[in-house]
């Protein structure tokens, strides 16, 4: 379990840093998600406090001012915020199956341990 919720956060953090990076941090174009029409949890979280967001999500986003206008919604949004939450609670759910296997006092199997839930701290935490 915990590896998809670790790859769960790791797909959410991934759908943030494609509204909140630059090209040059990511290593690909930011909003491409939303500009090859790939709606995701941002703009699903937006969606419920803006409606009318639905309209725009409908028509696709081959019209740049579709585009524009989602990113402004977004921007007016908790989308972002909610959707960093989530990660962080699929995080938090990783770490917790990974401190719940039984106890082993074998140095290798405690060090493993650690390094995993290092890894689910940094999927929430990093920046490209």
């Amino acid at each position: 379990m915990e590896i998809f919720t670790k790859e769960l956060a790791y797909q959410l953090i991934d759908d943030v840093l494609d509204f909140t990076s630059t090209t040059t941090t990511l290593g690909k174009g930011s909003l491409s998600d939303i500009r090859h029409g790939i709606v995701t949890a941002p703009i699903l979280y937006a969606m419920e406090e803006f409606p009318q967001l639905r309209e725009v999500v409908d028509r696709g986003f081959d019209n740049p001012a579709d585009v524009e206008l989602a990113l402004d919604y977004l921007g007016r949004s908790r989308g972002i915020h909610r959707t960093r939450e989530l990660a962080a609670k699929h995080a938090s759910l990783a770490s917790a199956a990974i401190n719940s296997l039984p106890k082993n006092d074998d140095e290798d199997v405690q060090k493993s341990r650690r390094a995993l839930v290092d890894i689910t701290h940094r999927v929430i935490t990093r920046t490209k």
